[in-house]
């Protein structure tokens, strides 16, 4: 069974067991969490429960494993001919869940 969950401003397909990094979220590691569940399916693809825009009743859990910063990522800027470099750094901070459980 997957499921297609929304925070953060993004959509993610989930299954169960599954660990993934996700927007910040401002909890400590080992708290239980519910997301808000856009689609259900089972693994073949044949019961689709589609919400509008959520699935009533439908829930997936999870548990906050920890809170973590992304790779440095290198924002360079130049100009040619007016001697201007600009080298700028930026690390994203995520929070790491591991899906526990997906009801329909």
């Amino acid at each position: 069974m997957f499921a297609v969950i929304r925070t953060g401003g993004k959509q993610y397909e989930v299954k169960e067991g599954q660990e993934l990094k996700i927007e910040k979220l401002e909890l400590e590691p080992g708290t239980n969490l519910d997301f808000e569940v856009l689609l259900v399916a089972d693994d073949e693809g044949k019961d689709v429960k589609v919400g509008s825009p959520l699935v009533k009743g439908a829930e997936v859990m999870a548990t906050v494993l920890e809170q973590g910063r992304a790779d440095k990522v290198s924002v360079i800027k130049y100009k040619p001919k007016v001697r201007y470099r600009r080298n700028v750094g930026h690390r994203q901070p995520f929070t790491k869940v591991k899906i526990k459980k997906i009801t329909a």
